[in-house]
């Protein structure tokens, strides 16, 4: 069979950017019927087996496949990954197979959802959905002020499709240290936090897609500060305990 597209990703980072980029090369089978499905998940996956697909979705790290009564969702959690047209050593947690290819999921959470996903999901909250609401957003973060900023970040019921990298790198950004309090920070920088992780979420699809996204980070795994040449600090940080990159210098702390 010859496939008339092919996409393979190595290294998988699990943040909103990622998802949507899985969301777009995943086209070409919305609208296919499954003509096989495979996987070591003990779900009862063979159920998609001669669904037609309705359509691709994402919330967030959720990468939901939907059928007309049922959605399959799927969570690559820390170290899951994605081959299209290709595959890799070790079982799939899930396969599915098309007559124009496959594809299949390694190493990730599998879910069945039976109800309707707006029923689910708070589109407003996703920070790559066009339904995003920052204003949302900033509500939410009033009633918790005694969180974390690192935290925050984190919250996906706040910033849906955030992750360790965008955190990272948009408190790096606006140079408020990962240990404020939201409470505490002035209501410039509050809205200066909901804007920018929006706005570094898109810069960092730009930069997957174009396979420099590691050239553009500024404290992500860095070890020196480009603004005071000061060393950047790695420590584990807030209720998740994941890694925090920042400069104590240029980052204010607010608590």
């Amino acid at each position: 069979m010859a496939f008339f597209w092919y996409a393979f990703y190595k290294s998988f980072m699990p943040e909103g950017p990622s998802i949507v980029i899985l969301k777009e090369l995943a086209v070409p089978f919305a609208g296919q019927k499954v003509t096989g499905v495979s996987g070591n998940s003990t779900l009862p996956i063979d159920r998609a087996k001669g669904k037609k697909i309705i359509a691709f979705k994402s919330w967030g790290k959720h990468f939901l496949i939907c059928f007309k009564d049922f959605t399959i969702r799927i969570h690559f959690l820390l170290f899951g990954s994605y081959r299209i047209n290709e595959e890799k050593e070790g079982i799939p947690r899930l396969g599915l197979s098309f007559e124009n290819g496959f594809i299949n999921f390694y190493a990730c959470s599998v879910k069945i959802i039976e109800e309707p996903l707006d029923e689910m999901y708070d589109w407003s909250a996703d920070i790559m959905s066009d339904n995003w609401n920052p204003k949302a957003a900033k509500k939410k973060l009033k009633k918790t002020p005694a969180m974390l900023a690192c935290d925050a970040l984190l919250n996906q019921d706040i910033f849906s499709g955030s992750g360790n990298i965008i955190k990272n790198e948009v408190l790096y950004r606006i140079q408020v240290h990962p240990l404020s309090t939201i409470g505490k920070l002035p209501p410039k920088k509050l809205t200066e936090l909901i804007n920018e992780t929006r706005v570094y979420s898109f810069d960092f699809l730009q930069w997957k897609k174009a396979y420099v996204l590691k050239k553009h980070w500024l404290a992500h795994t860095k070890k020196t500060c480009v603004r005071c040449k000061g060393p950047i600090h790695k420590e584990y940080l807030g209720l998740t305990r994941r890694r925090s990159f920042f400069c104590p210098v240029c980052q204010k702390l607010y608590e």
